[in-house]
């Protein structure tokens, strides 16, 4: 395909509907307009008019609104075409379109030209896809801070920060006569302190955001009969498991997702943790197991009224040592205990009721506590796992630049920390990037967007 081609897709979700959407970018949309609509439609003025098919026959009738370069999403020209939502008619009019010497895009196609046009930056482009698969109010939000780039900017300026604390450190250095003392003034140690505090305040914050974005996934574990679908039931405030006396009801891994205070909670309860003949039983205690490995936490539920029993602690034993535990110790009602949250070593204990919905509000409390989970403050903004992985990585390479100048006064290795820390920063924004990173974002979004 040529690299100056005209691309066109359809815009709204494929199916029935009241409107459908093509959009077309490139420089062939004028001729496309000409053909389409017999017309080229004032810029940004919608026009209402008739949609012509190849043999000049009316297909529809619609608005059509022209973007001409560099004033649109992708800063080529752009139109789009707003007709009736019947998949057959929007098919016939992209056919046409196509046959005028249109390529179909790809999916992201159109945010990544408006990001190598420079309409927007990475971590801007990517909150396009992560504002239309929020799951909440709050991502979304989040997300629209991000589009509008606050992210970015934060970003930006301690990359300028760094840019210009590296001037000053290889100036110290092209002078080695007064390097030793350009590099204890001060003022370079102060100015890389701040640096550090800016980067881990944006880390704390895109920590945050990711929260928004992915949420956590929590496992339901425990022996037969403790009460794992009843607290799964709880959780999820509807019946999603099915609850008996009966041990080993639960067969098959059972998934629900849940929002606490605007943050997405993935939750799966599990069959039965305990020796079986069963074959069906095998396989859902294999695939119980399988949860517990990719999980961010585990409830480990136990029958209070039974305390903990030695069948409780095999289970423990063979759970992964570097998760999260918390014992919730069910069936209060049964024990006669009251409702408690004990953040004890090694493992936290709540005791409540989920058949009675007791003692609730303190394991949603601790499950925000596990994951770092605060009340969202107002500036916080929606991340991605690379997002959290680059700052961490700048972080590292400014905590390293400071043990360098306090230790060593390292002039040399102090500027190579600071770029290596400006490089991987840049990654987040798009201001070095490579072509693998831009076909992994960008092939994640919706077609037409």
């Amino acid at each position: 395909m040529p690299d100056n081609k005209t691309i066109a897709a359809l815009a709204t979700p494929p199916g029935q509907g009241g409107v459908g959407i093509i959009r077309i970018s490139g420089n062939l949309c004028q001729s496309i307009a000409q053909s389409i609509l017999k017309t080229l439609p004032s810029p940004r003025y919608a026009l209402y008019t008739p949609f012509y098919g190849s043999n000049d026959t009316i297909i529809d009738m619609g608005i059509a609104l022209y973007f001409p370069a560099p004033h649109s999403f992708t800063g080529e020209d752009v139109l789009e075409l707003q007709g009736h939502g019947g998949p057959v008619v929007l098919n016939m009019l992209l056919h046409d379109i196509l046959q005028l010497g249109a390529y179909p895009a790809r999916p992201g196609e159109f945010s990544e030209r408006a990001f190598l046009n420079d309409k927007m930056d990475l971590a801007q482009a990517e909150a396009i896809s992560d504002l239309i698969s929020c799951h909440s109010e709050q991502a979304a939000r989040s997300a629209l801070r991000s589009l509008q780039g606050e992210f970015s900017e934060q970003i930006k300026a301690i990359i300028d920060a760094l840019t210009h604390l590296r001037m000053y450190v290889e100036s110290a250095i092209d002078f080695p006569e007064e390097e030793i003392d350009f590099l204890n003034d001060g003022m370079v140690s102060e100015k890389l302190a701040n640096i550090h505090q800016r980067l881990e305040h944006t880390l704390s914050q895109a920590q945050q955001g990711y929260l928004l974005k992915e949420g956590m996934t929590i496992v339901i574990a425990g022996q037969p009969n403790a009460g794992k679908s009843s607290l799964l039931n709880a959780l999820s405030g509807r019946e999603s498991a099915i609850v008996t006396d009966i041990a080993g009801t639960t067969r098959d891994i059972l998934r629900e997702e849940i929002n606490i205070d605007g943050m997405p909670l993935h939750i799966i309860d599990t069959a039965g943790l305990r020796e079986s003949k069963d074959k069906v039983e095998q396989e859902g205690i294999k695939r119980a197991w399988d949860s517990i490995a990719q999980a961010d936490c585990i409830l480990l539920v136990i029958d209070d009224s039974k305390g903990i029993e030695e069948a409780d602690k095999a289970i423990i034993a063979k759970l992964p040592d570097n998760l999260p535990i918390t014992l919730i110790r069910n069936k209060a009602d049964l024990s006669a205990k009251t409702p408690f949250f004990n953040d004890k070593k090694p493992y936290p204990e709540i005791i409540l009721s989920a058949k009675y919905q007791q003692g609730m509000d303190f394991l949603r409390q601790h499950l925000k506590s596990i994951m770092g989970f605060h009340n969202i403050p107002e500036g916080t903004f929606l991340a991605r796992k690379r997002h959290i992985i680059a700052l961490e990585k700048g972080l590292s390479h400014v905590t390293e630049s400071i043990k360098q100048l306090n230790l060593f006064v390292a002039g040399e290795i102090v500027a190579e920390e600071l770029r290596l820390a400006q490089q991987v920063l840049g990654e987040i924004t798009g201001q070095i990037d490579s072509d693998a990173l831009l076909g992994k974002i960008f092939e994640s979004f919706c077609i037409g967007k």
